[in-house]
């Protein structure tokens, strides 16, 4: 019975560090766009062949 003093306030602690946690990523915008870096590792990086140098001289 005593232990039930101990683990009621800590387990409200951890809920609501666990919302403030997830309401704090939601306003720094980390859900904002869920699809895009996903797809962004399976693009090619088309930058990397504009700045390989050119032989143009030959």
């Amino acid at each position: 019975m005593e232990s039930l003093y101990l683990l009621v306030p800590l387990s409200v602690f951890i809920v609501v560090l666990a919302v403030w946690v997830f309401f704090g990523a939601a306003d720094s915008g980390q859900f904002d766009d869920l699809d895009g870096p996903g797809m962004r590792i399976l693009l090619d990086d088309e930058e990397t062949a504009e700045k390989a140098p050119r032989n143009d001289l030959a």
